[in-house]
């Protein structure tokens, strides 16, 4: 086999992994949605014995025969000069998933999926209780299996590295913590100094905002901004997530509290802004490793920058703000735009990450990142987690965790895994934040567009300068050929400083 023929033999190969991964997607997506509570076990044994399938394809011997065939190696990812830059990019993507898939035995692949599944569903009934003794054995599962992981990978005792390599390629711990470090301290000084000012009470405190109203708001919140339905649905799941299950069908949750109208509100735009990505790769990439996004991080820009510059800005909210107003007629008819604006961008210290203002919710993953690096280097238990928690939670907010639910099982990534996502998050606020400044020099008519309810030039941008490229270029690169820079805070903290400024008078 030659190879041209080669390649295209890996890219069918490609495709079929994919299939299987959007199967194993769909099934998720129905146990978070909809799957009634005596039906987990029957799908975890679903998802192990398809995430063994998944894995088997990948690693089938063909692949690395083709893989070999195509001049690529270890040391040489690109293979052939002979390919194009795109087909280069494929191979170098795609074998070095393959590289680090048949390390790894396929009884190990198959007993995580499986301990994958009963965690998840131990985490909620945890949640539900607030009992952390009720999911620590499966949490401890997961973090032995993340260990064992990278050291298949060969990581030996920078397993946390090769954990942040997943959703991060390029990004070591030390690195994060350079940047980490001095946030925080910024972040905290400027909260600190607001919050001394005195913590206004929500307008929303007094009134309830049915659920089915505000779903329904939100499905028109969709078409406001331009979301494709026949590709995509809304649903809702007790920690919002986006999934995508094919080429064309990209499914987005949320939850909504009938005390705050704002958490639905603004997780259907964060995850619209997620679902925006995945929609606009382009045909040639889909279905291929290289349909995804460059890192979590660049995906979390999306979804950070369509919430909270767009989504808290004043602009968004002059046209929009009349069109809820009709949906909860007694509770804000008598709410102006300025209060509202204020309400959007208040600042109130909470305990609860999602729920965080936009000014501290980098602390909430900065929280995450230090137990989390603690956790992988031996220094915390997974016994002693919840204690951890709660003590950094009053060094970074002075606030006393009540219970469990609030602290150490508010979110679902641990259980599932995802040791070494959290960073980014705040990741990505940094990356958005320089895209954004570097949009609104291009697009200098942006905030009349946003005030119009005309978001098409925007997402033509990132289109053209974001999401054209999926997985060809690594975060640095991609960030680098879209701004000119390296990642840098200094357009976050001065977006940040800027706007709290005013609003707090400062």
């Amino acid at each position: 086999m030659n190879h041209r023929e080669a390649l295209e033999a890996l890219r069918r190969l490609d495709r079929e992994y994919r299939h299987l991964c959007h199967v194993l997607a769909l099934l998720q997506w129905d146990q978070e949605t909809c799957l009634p509570k005596d039906g987990v076990m029957d799908r975890s044994e679903q998802l192990a014995l398809l995430g063994g399938m998944a894995h088997e394809q990948l690693i089938d011997p063909k692949v690395g025969k083709h893989l070999a065939e195509a001049g690529v190696t270890e040391k040489n990812p690109q293979g052939d000069e002979r390919f194009s830059g795109e087909e280069r990019d494929f191979l170098r993507v795609f074998s070095k998933e393959y590289y680090k898939a048949i390390k790894l035995p396929p009884d190990f692949v198959r007993y995580a999926a499986k301990a994958e599944g009963l965690s998840q569903a131990a985490w909620v009934e945890a949640r539900q209780k607030s009992d952390f003794s009720f999911f620590m054995p499966h949490l401890s599962t997961m973090v032995e299996i993340a260990k064992k992981r990278t050291q298949y990978w060969g990581y030996g005792d920078r397993a946390y590295d090769g954990l942040l390599d997943i959703y991060e390629p390029g990004m070591t711990e030390q690195g994060i913590q350079e940047i980490f470090a001095p946030l925080a301290v910024k972040l905290k000084d400027l909260a600190e100094r607001i919050t001394a000012k005195g913590i206004e009470p929500s307008i929303f405190s007094a009134s309830r905002y049915d659920s089915g109203i505000q779903h329904q708001f939100s499905l028109k919140l969709m078409d406001y901004l331009g979301f494709d339905t026949k590709r995509g649905r809304l649903d809702t799941s007790a920690h919002p997530f986006t999934t995508t299950l094919g080429t064309r069908d990209v499914r987005i949750t949320t939850r909504y509290i009938e005390e705050n109208p704002l958490s639905g509100i603004f997780s259907t735009i964060h995850e619209m802004g997620h679902a925006f990505y995945e929609l606009g790769l382009p045909d040639n990439l889909r279905g291929s490793c290289l349909g995804d996004g460059s890192s979590m991080g660049i995906h979390e820009s999306q979804s950070r920058l369509w919430e909270n510059v767009i989504g808290r800005s004043r602009a968004f909210w002059t046209g929009l703000f009349p069109l809820l107003g009709s949906y909860f007629p007694g509770q804000l008819g008598s709410i102006s735009l300025d209060a509202f604006i204020r309400e959007v961008n208040r600042v109130a210290l909470s305990p609860i990450r999602i729920e965080a203002d936009e000014l501290s919710y980098s602390l909430h993953i900065i929280l995450r990142f230090e137990l989390e690096r603690r956790l992988f280097s031996g220094k915390l238990s997974v016994e002693e987690l919840p204690r951890a928690w709660n003590a950094l939670m009053k060094e970074y907010f002075n606030i006393e965790v009540e219970n469990d639910r609030e602290g150490v099982l508010q979110d679902v990534h641990w259980s599932m895994g995802s040791f070494g996502y959290f960073p980014s998050y705040a990741l990505g606020n940094l990356y958005g934040l320089q895209l954004w400044k570097k949009l609104c020099a291009d697009i200098p008519q942006a905030d009349s567009c946003i005030a119009q309810g005309k978001f098409e030039k925007i997402r033509a941008w990132l289109n053209e300068t974001v999401y054209v490229w999926g997985r060809r270029l690594c975060p640095e690169a991609l960030l680098i050929k879209a701004t000119g820079q390296k990642l840098k805070a200094d357009s976050f903290m001065e977006y940040i400083e800027t706007k709290y400024t005013a609003i707090y008078g400062l």
